[in-house]
């Protein structure tokens, strides 16, 4: 396990660094920079402002230093915002989007699971093609869309659910259901198909042929096994969802990551794009770590080492 965890702790590491330096070439590449406006500010105070931020340094210069600065867990300065961190924008902003992931992964997890299940038992019958039918339209469709949508209906028509903010129970109800529906549809085709892979297993036969009964077969042999592929891609789902959808968070005026992200790339504001990249990619990659730890769990078949 030791030795899993030291190669993987490695791993990551390496893939960080390589997403920062593709993250920081590619931000660079772009025309422009933080301080370049509609309305061109004078020669001198533009001077000023790369000299205070080290934009004149070269770029290997500008890397390194944000490296050391990373280091010691200090993202830097906003460039647009006076007196403002990166980390403070992580700090404000990350409490309300992992809020916002957390009841959506709880409304995924109740809803998928089942359905998939439901659906695999049912397999050829009017359920399963009525549950597929919603599992297919909530992969297809945007997720953009499927907020436009909600609001549409249940705001402006029928005057339901709030139109933003997080102010109440019932301000949760659309963002929830526009930022988990595509992985609430996901999963659950994936629990199904996972389900009757496994249903269809010697070891099931053998176990029906002891005498146990239906739901102890699916519970005990059958879901065990069928859930790994859904553990799998639950690592990533959960990072997507506690880091914040910047669609979804922007269309409901939600002041989570999302909305920072989004302000940042439009004003170009380096730190804060680098910085809010670094945070994902850090927590998609922690996630996906725990996963593979949780594979012994479900599975002790499968080592690790």
């Amino acid at each position: 396990m030791l030795k899993f965890a030291g190669k993987r702790v490695g791993m990551m590491i390496i893939s960080l660094f390589i997403i920062i330096l593709i993250t920081f070439i590619m931000m660079h590449a772009v025309p422009g920079g933080p301080f370049t406006r509609e309305r061109e500010l004078p020669e001198k105070v533009e001077k000023a402002l790369n000299e205070k931020y080290k934009l004149d340094d070269s770029l290997p210069e500008q890397f390194f230093d944000y490296i050391k600065g990373l280091v010691r867990f200090d993202l830097g300065p906003s460039f647009k915002y006076q007196g403002i961190t990166v980390n403070d924008f992580i700090e404000n902003g990350f409490p309300i989007s992992a809020k916002l992931g957390g009841v959506t992964l709880v409304f995924i997890l109740l809803s998928a699971i089942p359905l998939g299940i439901w659906s695999a038992l049912k397999n050829g019958r009017w359920q399963d093609g009525a549950i597929m039918l919603i599992a297919t339209l909530g992969v297809t469709i945007p997720s953009f869309i499927v907020a436009t949508l909600l609001l549409y209906l249940f705001s402006y028509q029928l005057n339901i659910f709030p139109t933003y903010g997080l102010e109440s129970w019932q301000s949760y109800v659309l963002p929830v259901l526009a930022l988990g529906g595509y992985s609430m549809a996901f999963i659950a085709r994936l629990m199904r198909s996972s389900l009757l892979e496994v249903m269809g297993q010697d070891y099931i036969r053998t176990a029906r042929s002891k005498g146990l009964s239906e739901t102890q077969v699916v519970v005990k042999h059958g879901l065990r096994n069928a859930l790994i592929p859904v553990i799998t891609i639950l690592g990533p789902t959960v990072a997507n969802l506690l880091t914040g959808s910047f669609v979804i968070e922007k269309i409901f005026a939600i002041p989570g990551m999302g909305v920072y992200f989004v302000d940042s790339v439009g004003q170009r504001d380096y730190t804060a794009i680098m910085g809010i990249t670094v945070f994902y990619a850090t927590f998609l990659l922690v996630m996906t770590f725990i996963v593979d730890l949780f594979y012994l769990m479900i599975d002790p078949r499968i080592k690790l080492d």
